[in-house]
């Protein structure tokens, strides 16, 4: 079995995010990079599998130099090789022309199981799984938060709203892995030194056989801005009956909900 992954990497979750000078996307100095955290769901849903049913798991990922740390970070978990998609045509690539170069490489691997997560953290557009899926003209679900997989097909648990639901799909199929589907594991010492001497095929637009055209943005960032901040905490003092009546009166007046 054949199990490729598609890796992204965002900003640490807990990083203090900045607008950069344009005001159309985020300042990257001194930020920390990881994997997606849904990324690492994938990951771990896809090393369960080949230790289930065999076979290798293949890392995809679309960007810079500092990519190669994160598939790094994936091959140290287990996973077989990766592939870096790296070209300037690659650069400031919208939700579409990701998916694009995510299936150009894909595509000539003859996968049997294509994980993304749910969502790339920072952008959260939750849209490239869907498209990677139309692209390559194959099945997709979505928010999978349980993946049995058995000859020529796979059955999914799904997330919705208030409950979950549970589907059956051919294979091969895009899965996007919600949080609950597993616990990602971390990378030990002997995977990270292994990790060191696991192939990274790195792969330009022309090697993808793409073009320009096939990349051109349909959208744009016309503006960024941080959320407004919160207001201080007000405290109410007094006896119990008068922090009610206080309490009333504010909500009432001030924040103007009753």
């Amino acid at each position: 079995m054949k199990i490729v992954v598609c890796v992204k990497q965002v900003p640490d979750t807990e990083a203090r995010i900045k607008i950069g000078p344009d005001g159309k996307a985020i300042s990257e100095a001194d930020l920390n990079w990881i994997v997606s955290p849904y990324d690492e769901f994938a990951i771990e849903e896809a090393l369960k599998l080949k230790e289930a049913k065999g076979g290798e798991v293949v890392l995809v990922s679309v960007g810079g130099d500092r990519v190669q740390a994160a598939l790094r970070n994936g091959l140290a978990m287990g996973a077989d090789s990766a592939i870096h998609l790296k070209d300037p045509l690659f650069e400031g690539l919208d939700s579409r022309g990701i998916a694009w170069a995510l299936a150009a490489a894909i595509k000539p691997l003859g996968a049997d199981v294509i994980l993304t997560g749910q969502t790339g953290m920072g952008t959260d557009e939750s849209q490239v799984p869907g498209m990677l899926a139309e692209i390559l003209d194959l099945p997709q679900v979505t928010m999978a938060v349980k993946i049995e997989v058995a000859e020529a097909k796979a059955t999914v648990q799904r997330e919705i709203e208030g409950g979950t639901e549970t589907w059956e799909t051919t294979l091969p199929a895009v899965l996007s892995a919600q949080k609950g589907l597993n616990e990602p594991r971390y990378a030990s010492l002997k995977g990270i030194m292994a990790a060191k001497k696991k192939p990274i095929q790195v792969m330009d637009a022309a090697a993808a056989g793409l073009k320009a055209e096939d990349l051109a943005p349909k959208t744009r960032v016309v503006s960024m801005e941080l959320p407004a901040a919160r207001s201080a905490v007000k405290m109410i003092e007094g006896d119990a009956d008068t922090q009610v009546k206080e309490l009333l009166r504010v909500l009432h007046d001030e924040a103007k909900v009753l």
